[in-house]
């Protein structure tokens, strides 16, 4: 049987989970609604596979001021660089990066120390990021006492007493900078005119702007409360604060902040913890506070938040307490969140030690190329937990994905092996002269070592990552450029005999892998880099696979006798899974053709998917009945459906397509005709159903 492509497609509008309101409540498009079906993303194969601790210090108009006082007791608050020689540096967390000017400067949380760790305290520690000649990782903030501001509160009597500061959250406008800060309540929010119950914790807004000339420092200046009313349309919400690193400009000048929230509900999360949500906070004209009406799952925490291509367009991926990073779509200011399911969503896994671990992931987008070459994309660092050998103990090392909505490719590792990679920050700086691009990593690693850990920040320069990225992106260009053409109808009208199978061009959009005729060693490799089949001999003997001579339209693998097949993974693919829309919603389609008549009677396995589960039983397959009927036929949920009369011709070659929609509705068609006529196949039961993985050629 010679599969010249294959092709994988998934949906990108209808196989999406919709948040919405201030509950957080889910519409789950898998379990409760039905879904339209789509066809926009696929999987191709012929087989080829296209395939807030702030005091509530009344209510602040919000605009940044000199200090802030508490007007029932006359205090203020100031910020202060730490003069003391008895404080040391405990750790550092919660990294940022700002470009500020043509710098970039690194923010984070500090945990200080004094009388030998009897007296703890936070600040916020900066530094100007200076990048030398090389690429290897540099520590950042090593000697971080001396870069680290403080806030104190100084009574009416001139007493001054530092407060805890955390979680500080950045955005930058021109040159200014704005910085969410944690800060404990002193339990004085009485004087809020909010008609909900004040928040425990609160949030501040603090200014700060860097020196001029030779001081290229942060210098934090004016600070003012946020204002408590926001709580009233989130009465859900018992807690804010922002989510660490660094938020985002909008094109229309509006300023986006990630939050964390907890919800005052009795009752748990998704692991039995308590209910964290994430949200964002809108800040305009730097007095105009808009707190997001909806918010992600209940146990969705640690927010990033990009801008996605059309104005005002948000994205927020969040880490979960189920051990997958959801991501949240929203064009209409937060009022809504939709789960991405049919792109991003579930992709990523945050487990270590088998838990679920909630880290910050680093999240942008950049543009490349000019004019009508321009290509946005998304760019992502992570950490890939493995276990050690010896001490089977899991550590993160950092790895960086590019995406654009699409296809998802892992650019490869940033950080050491061994570094216990947590959190981390990316930042693109464009290309102002043709030698100034840079591309740069900001992350926390943990030193474990007898004792409480204590944590350091690095910084590296992806120099190889920024080129490898420009790679990729021109390698999908090709493989569009090359697909967009193996059913072109100019090729169709060239080819008018029976056994071109080409009935319409391919679209490229949504097209998430491709296999065709790159195949060595066992592995067919995507041409868009995403996933990777391993073709498998089988056990029957006589069964092999190798590389196909080119045909003229394509190329292809071969697999000689019953038994020979390739997988595809999606669940199988273990903790980051690029095909986890599979699961909802999919097209996979393929080419085959076989070389003279079967020589068995029985059923011929051309592909299907099958479930991740102890059986591995079919999902949905499509096979051929070599008797007397001569029937394709539809394998539903492990059972045969209907079946099409229409004799394999052999060497002809023969478009199949298998068809999943809304997770649960299946369906097959053979050269355009559905198997089974017109009547779709339902799945009994859809919740627990996850796919392990794409086979082709075999049974699986």
């Amino acid at each position: 049987m010679l599969s010249p492509v294959a092709a994988v497609k998934a949906p990108r509008t209808h196989n999406r989970r919709r948040v919405t309101g201030s509950s957080g409540r889910r519409s789950e498009g898998r379990e409760s609604e039905r879904q339209r079906p789509s066809m926009a993303r696929r999987v191709f194969t012929s087989a080829v596979l296209l395939l807030l601790v702030v005091v509530m210090m009344c209510c602040g108009s919000g605009g940044a001021q000199a200090g802030v006082e508490d007007q029932s007791s006359g205090s203020r608050l100031q910020w202060e660089v730490i003069t003391d020689d008895g404080v040391t540096m405990d750790f550092l967390s919660v990294p940022g990066l700002l470009k500020v000017g043509s710098g970039v400067f690194v923010v984070a949380e500090a945990q200080c120390k004094k009388n030998d760790g009897e007296d703890t305290f936070t600040g916020i520690a900066s530094q100007l990021l200076t990048m030398e000649t090389g690429n290897e990782p540099k520590e950042v903030l090593k000697d971080a006492k001396k870069n680290t501001q403080v806030m104190e509160e100084v009574t009416s009597a001139k007493e001054k007493k530092k407060v805890d500061v955390s979680r500080p959250t950045a955005v930058v406008e021109g040159n200014d900078i704005y910085m969410l800060v944690g800060k404990h309540s002193h339990e004085a929010a009485g004087n809020c005119q909010a008609e909900t119950d004040n928040f425990k914790s609160g949030m501040l807004l603090v200014k700060g702007e860097v020196g001029e000339g030779g001081d290229k420092k942060i210098r934090w200046k004016e600070t003012d409360g946020v204002p408590c009313t926001l709580g009233e349309k989130q009465n859900s919400l018992k807690w804010l604060i922002g989510g660490g690193g660094s938020g985002v400009k909008l094109k229309d000048g509006t300023l986006v902040f990630p939050l964390e929230g907890t919800k005052k509900e009795e009752g748990t999360g998704m692991d039995g913890k308590k209910k964290t949500v994430s949200l964002v906070l809108y800040l305009q004209d730097t007095n105009s506070w808009k707190l997001s009406k909806g918010m992600s799952a209940d146990g969705c925490s640690d927010p990033s938040v990009v801008e996605w291509e059309k104005e005002g367009k948000l994205m927020m991926m969040t880490a979960c307490d189920d051990g997958r990073r959801r991501v949240y779509e929203s064009g209409d200011k937060g009022n809504t969140w939709t789960e991405a399911l049919g792109t991003l969503s579930r992709v990523w896994g945050n487990k270590k030690d088998g838990e679920g671990k909630a880290v910050r992931s680093g999240f942008i987008t950049a543009t490349f190329g000019t004019g009508d070459e321009q290509k946005n994309v998304m760019l992502v660092t992570l950490p890939v937990y493995a276990k050690e050998k010896q001490k089977e103990k899991e550590r993160g090392e950092l790895h960086l994905w590019l995406t654009d909505n699409t296809h998802i490719v892992d650019i490869g590792p940033v950080s050491g092996k061994d570094d216990g990679v947590a959190a981390s920050s990316l930042l693109y700086k464009g290309a102002e002269s043709e030698t100034n691009e840079e591309l740069v990593a900001l992350y926390e690693k943990k030193k474990d070592g007898g004792g409480k850990p204590s944590n350091s920040l690095w910084s590296v320069r992806l120099t190889a990552q920024l080129e490898r990225v420009k790679e990729v992106l021109e390698t999908w260009k090709e493989v569009d450029e090359h697909v967009s053409k193996l059913c072109s109808p100019e090729s169709a009208k060239e080819d008018t005999s029976p056994d071109n199978a080409c009935s319409a061009a391919i679209p490229t959009d949504g097209l998430v892998g491709f296999l065709s005729g790159n195949f060595s060693d066992g592995t067919w490799r995507d041409e868009y880099l995403g996933v990777n089949a391993t073709v498998k001999k089988g056990a029957e003997e006589g069964a092999s696979a190798a590389v196909a001579e080119k045909a003229e339209s394509s190329d292809g693998v071969k697999f000689t006798g019953r038994g020979a097949w390739a997988e595809w993974p999606v669940g199988s693919q273990g903790e980051n899974q690029l095909y986890h829309f599979a699961n909802y919603n999919f097209t996979l389609v393929a080419t085959v053709s076989i070389d003279g008549e079967p020589t068995k009677e029985g059923p011929i396995s051309l592909m299907g998917a099958k479930m991740k589960d102890a059986e591995n039983p079919v999902l949905l397959g499509l096979l051929y009945r070599n008797n007397n009927e001569k029937k394709w036929m539809l394998l539903c949920d492990g059972r045969e459906n209907k079946g099409l009369s229409s004799p394999w011709q052999p060497g002809k070659k023969h478009q199949l397509a298998i068809v999943l929609q809304s997770g649960s509705q299946i369906s097959a068609y053979v050269d355009g005709q559905p198997v089974g006529g017109d009547e779709q196949c339902a799945l009994e039961t859809t919740e627990s159903k996850v796919i392990s993985h794409f086979y082709i050629g075999g049974d699986g």
